[in-house]
């Protein structure tokens, strides 16, 4: 029975970004591990998805001595178990998953890129960040961006060559199970009761954000387009009363929304943060339309998510997110960091009901007959057994 071990930086990645996936490996035939720092979410995984974990602490920022002492406890655990595959997501599960892999002699050494934070750095930081980024890609035997504008991304700065780079299916990390994502996944009163607890009136318009309220998100610039929209509606009348729906924790430690986006979230009264969830699905049910305004993305799932739900949106013309999105046809596209023109294309889904009633038509079928989620495990399930094949 081959051994595949699974990586990722923080246990809310293995448990949510690659739901499912760790359970179809294991019908399939492998033995599978799952890796990453400790939380409750580790021992989720190990329950649902009949696999088992190891918990090993990695921090997400750049922290040399803890790096190291994560390293030796990858390299222990990888001449210990002796995988056939090591498969890391993330960036420090990447490089510190490779490097640990490479220097204990692991035959099949696979990284995913799901995003690349290089992109939005400076000076001393960015240049480390690529020469992590370049060591990641050496020590594997294989790259899969998870879309077509990372792949380009990595060619044009020359990270790898082409030969070790592969898109997996049409894209996305993990694809999209359009049965548990289904308009249909909340009833009536369900939605009722729900608006209710929120303070959402039954004819406001609700805009729904799903991720980190973090700035690379680009939720200030999203809550500043939104007020923008609220002082439009109050002094032309427009349109009834509109909400924005915020689904996500902050992490202040991390990447700090400013303050005054801070202030406007916690005294405005039509801006609801949720904290997070671990089901998102009810809040994209009671929601018009999605906004998405990030700065650097690999292959959004939440994009995919409303989609599959029946929700156009409104992204910024960033990797992924314009791969999924056509604009005009299931949602609009605008520059990202324009808070003029967020403003503009959310202004428009309020205001243009037959252009949206069209979007939301196209949205679920375009999702659906492309990134259906059991597709892409095949296809990697295909790539495992070739490397297995070639390996032996």
């Amino acid at each position: 029975m081959p051994k595949l071990i699974r990586i990722t930086t923080v246990p809310v990645s293995l448990n949510i970004l690659l739901r499912g996936q760790h359970a179809f490996m294991r019908q399939q035939g492998f033995e599978v591990i799952g890796v990453s720092s400790g939380g409750g979410e580790l021992q989720e995984v190990a329950q649902r998805e009949q696999i088992s974990t190891r918990r090993i602490e990695m921090a997400r920022t750049i922290s040399p001595l803890k790096d190291l002492k994560s390293l030796w406890q990858l390299y222990k655990l990888f001449r210990k178990e002796k995988p056939d595959i090591v498969h890391s997501h993330t960036p420090k599960a990447g490089l510190l998953g490779m490097l640990a892999a490479r220097l204990s002699g692991v035959p099949i050494r696979l990284h995913t890129v799901a995003g690349l934070p290089l992109t939005e750095s400076r000076g001393a930081k960015r240049k480390l960040l690529e020469f992590t980024e370049k060591l990641t890609y050496r020590c594997a035997h294989r790259i899969y961006p998870n879309s077509q504008g990372l792949c380009d991304f990595i060619l044009q700065k020359k990270f790898t060559d082409n030969k070790k780079l592969k898109i997996i299916g049409g894209g996305s990390s993990n694809g999209i199970d359009s049965a548990h994502f289904s308009p249909e996944c909340l009833g009536e009163e369900q939605k009722k009761e729900l608006k209710k607890q929120l303070g959402i009136h039954e004819n406001d318009f609700v805009f729904v954000f799903v991720g980190r309220l973090v700035g690379d998100k680009g939720i200030n610039e999203l809550v500043n387009a939104f007020v923008g929209l609220q002082n439009e509606n109050t002094s032309e009348k427009a349109f009834g009363t509109t909400k924005l729906l915020l689904v996500g924790d902050t992490e202040a430690e991390l990447d700090a929304l400013q303050t005054s986006t801070l202030k406007e979230i916690s005294e405005n009264d039509d801006i609801i943060a949720t904290g997070f969830q671990t089901d998102v699905r009810p809040y994209f049910a009671i929601s018009d339309c999605l906004v998405f305004p990030s700065y650097r993305e690999g292959f959004p799932n939440v994009v995919m998510q409303a989609g599959a739900m029946a929700l156009p949106s409104v992204v910024s013309d960033i990797n992924g997110c314009n791969e999924i999105i056509h604009h005009q046809t299931n949602g609009l596209i605008v520059p990202k960091k324009d808070v003029d023109g967020l403003g503009r294309a959310m202004r428009r889904m309020m205001s243009d009901p037959s252009a949206r009633k069209r979007m939301k038509a196209a949205a679920q079928e375009m999702i659906v007959s492309r990134y259906e989620q059991k597709q892409l495990w095949e296809a990697l399930l295909t790539e495992y057994k070739e490397l297995l094949k070639t390996k032996s």
